[in-house]
This record gives C-alpha cells, structure tokens and sequence, in this order.
C-alpha cells in the first residue's frame, strides 16, 4: 500500500509537458532546451529559502490556463502515480490560479475531472481524487467560487477542500467565516497550517474543525497542542524532503518527524511536488530510512493512518 495524501499538481508537471504546453501556446520560456527547463521547475537541493521555492509554479501556472492543459496533466500526473505503484492518492490545486486568460474556477475543475476521469479508466491500479485550494489573500470572492465549485463536482472527482498559501502572512484565524460555509455545506476538508507559521495557526485549524493537517509539524512547539492533536486523532500530512527546501527544518536533523511519530501522531508521509523537489514517494521512504531510522513496519503504520484519514473510503 502508497498513499500520497498531499501532491500538487501544478507542483508536479513533467517537464517535457511543461516544453510542449508553452510552445503550443506561444509561452517564452526561459530556456534554449529541455534539460536547461528543468532547473526552471526543480529546486536544487541546497535550495535557500521558500521564496526560491515558489519561484518554481510560475512557469507551470502560465501553462495551466488553458482548460485542455489542466486536463492534460491531471491526466499524466495519475499515469505517474500508477506506474509508480500508488495505490491511492488526493491532488490539489487552486483552480483560481488558472483563471488568468478567461476561464472561470468551475471550467478548471471540470477539466481537471475530465483528466481524472479518463485516467482512472485507462490506470485501474490506482484509485485518486481531487483537493480544490483556496488560497490566502486571495478575495473572498474568489475563494467562495472554490467552494461552488467543490460543492457541485463533490463525489464527482473532488473529495475535499484545502486552504493554502502564505501562511505567515495571511493568519488562518482570518478564514474563520469561509470554514463556516465549509461546514454548512458539508464538504470535507484539510488545512496547510504549521508550516510557515507555528502552533497558533494550528490550533485555529484545529477549532475549524480539521481532521488533518497539511504539513502541520510546528504543533511540536506546542506541548499541550500535540497531545491534543494525539487524543483526537487528527492527522499531519507531512513531505519530509518539501519541508527542508523551503525551510521549515533547517538542516535533516532538525526536522521532527521521528519525534512526532514516536510521540504517537498520526504522521503519514507525502511528497508534496513531485517535480519541484524532484521526488516520489520511494525516494521520501529511502529518506526517512536513511536519516531518521524508520522501519519498512513503520512506514507501513505511516500508509494506514493515511487510508484512514482518507477523505474516499476504502
């Protein structure tokens, strides 16, 4: 069993698509050729900090307005997952971020399912759905037209809603009255917290109600925090290799996924983007054996407590 519960799409492009989509679209790219692209989507592995980081979406987002290409890689990204023996795996991205040239959020959706659709068809191995983001900063506007969107396609390809963006800046604390909407709707959700910003965020997360945590591993600052996040069983979608590129630990020994397992948090293991880390989910599992000292058993505890945080049930 492979679960990945937290994968971005537009974080996940391969570059070859990424080629083919700005040249059929008449993008510039900022490369003479394929292999110099890539350094254009993938961090190198002393990346600096998070702003290097997100400097990585801009070229897959300026491919992404195009209804046809959200398809197309909604598509190739499951085929990835599948022939990378997945079992099971959530995509998310913010439709709003594909809206640029005239498509509106419920036309983004609709063709990321359609990717999706054709995908699980052509790949019966593996079974997935979708995570539509709101994003932070965005207006509220934008981000209830998300909600739209998640309600009307729910159990129809997407499964769940997400909060995501700059944590530090825009407080979870100011999305109190869209997790209301979320919860009058009855739509499923997960919420990035305790990556950017510490325990608070977390704790606002928690009283919206969330079952899982995106990232969320700065709850360990908190004493009280984690063994309230242990006794309701909430979950922490951790990407180990993600969270040393953009800063959140420092150097590999700093990063607190061995503590918070053996604390007894319900940790599962996620690879976050694909292509700007330049990861999957064997290499994350080689990565926790290699520096943290984790057990093919405990890899496996790590895959149930994502089949049971799941947001389609098995």
């Amino acid at each position: 069993m492979k679960i990945d519960l937290h994968l971005h799409l537009d974080g996940s492009l391969r570059p070859h698509t990424v080629w083919e989509l700005a040249r059929e679209q008449g993008i510039v790219l900022p490369a003479a050729t394929e292999e110099e692209l890539v350094s254009s989507l993938r961090v190198p592995e002393d990346c600096r900090s998070l702003t290097e980081y997100l400097e990585r979406f801009d070229l897959p987002l300026l491919v992404l307005q195009k209804a046809e290409a959200v398809e197309r890689v909604t598509y190739e990204l499951v085929e990835d997952l599948s022939k990378q023996g997945l079992t099971y795996a959530e995509i998310r991205f913010a439709p709003q971020l594909s809206t640029k040239q005239g498509l509106a959020q419920k036309e983004v959706v609709q063709a990321a399912v359609r990717g999706l659709d054709r995908a699980l068809a052509d790949f019966p191995s593996i079974r997935a759905g979708l995570i539509l983001c709101f994003m932070r900063g965005a207006e509220n506007s934008v981000n209830e037209a998300t909600l739209e969107a998640a309600k009307q396609y729910l159990g129809k390809g997407v499964l769940a809603v997400d909060l995501a963006g700059a944590e530090a800046l825009f407080k979870t604390a100011d999305y109190e009255e869209l997790f209301k909407k979320v919860r009058e709707a009855e739509v499923p959700f997960t919420i990035h917290a305790g990556e950017a910003d510490g325990p608070e965020s977390v704790r606002k997360a928690l009283e919206f109600g969330t079952k899982r945590l995106g990232h969320g591993v700065r709850a360990i600052e908190d004493k009280e925090l984690i063994e309230q996040i242990i006794r309701d069983r909430v979950t922490l979608e951790v990407c180990p290799i993600s969270n040393l590129h953009t800063k959140l630990a420092k150097n590999v020994h700093e990063h607190p996924i061995r503590r918070l397992f053996d604390m007894g948090v319900r940790v599962t293991v996620n690879t976050d983007n694909m292509t700007v880390s330049n990861t999957c989910l064997d290499r994350e599992y080689a990565f926790l054996k290699e520096y943290y000292g984790f057990t093919d058993a405990e890899i496996a505890a790590m895959n149930e407590y994502a089949e049971e945080a799941a947001f389609m049930k098995f």
